[in-house]
């Protein structure tokens, strides 16, 4: 039996850890939110302060959702096992968040349809405002450090995570480079022809290289 133990330790630890993730993310920390401040998600004009609150819980559920999907390479981190946890954990405040929205739309719209088309189109613009493909490893690395804040509050209360994390976690949407040792990636610089018609040859539609490329 001893031998057997002995074995698999040393077999344990010859192998690699698995898509670990070396990452010493900027700092993307800052103040915490107020309830109507803009430019923190999807507007809700005239919501009242619980509308608000429901909108915050909302995007940061959202937030947890994409990382669960889109960080899953690095599994050390255990974002789907985390926001998980967080949908069991706090069920009940999102699903009175989720009802609170949807009666914001209700109320707002001049129909039932229209309140919920006004609903799905508010959920597709929060995902995608929380969402990133350059930014990638700082978002992963804060999204696990947000969602464990929120998987531990006390039930009732993730819409206070909400207020104190959301800038961070949406701060770290932006690209960065690794802190500890100065390397990462940059975002390229990628460039488009130049469209005015006297850079074209209008038998042929070849472009005239001498027209130059515009970086975007």
């Amino acid at each position: 039996m001893i031998r057997l133990l002995i074995t698999g330790l040393a077999l344990a630890t010859a192998l690699p850890a698995s898509a670990q993730i070396f990452w010493k993310s900027p700092d993307y920390s800052g103040a915490p939110i107020t309830l109507e401040e803009p430019g923190i998600g999807v507007a809700l004009p005239g919501a009242t302060p619980a509308e608000q609150r429901a909108n915050l819980v909302w995007q940061l559920r959202a937030g947890l959702n994409v990382a669960a999907l889109q960080c899953q390479r690095f599994p050390t981190l255990m974002s789907r096992d985390v926001y998980g946890g967080v949908l069991i954990n706090h069920k009940e405040e999102l699903a009175k968040s989720y009802a609170t929205l949807a009666n914001y739309f209700k109320r707002t719209e001049k129909t039932v349809k229209a309140g919920q088309q006004a609903l799905d189109r508010y959920g597709t613009k929060t995902y995608i405002g929380t969402s990133t493909v350059q930014g990638i490893l700082g978002f992963c690395q804060t999204s696990a450090h947000v969602g464990r804040s929120a998987l531990y509050a006390p039930r009732g209360s993730l819409y206070i995570v909400a207020l104190e994390r959301l800038r961070e976690f949406r701060n770290s949407l932006l690209p960065g480079r690794e802190q500890q040792f100065n390397v990462g990636h940059n975002p390229p610089t990628m460039t488009f022809p130049n469209l005015a018609k006297a850079c074209w040859n209008r038998k042929t539609d070849a472009y005239d290289v001498r027209c130059g490329l515009n970086p975007i």
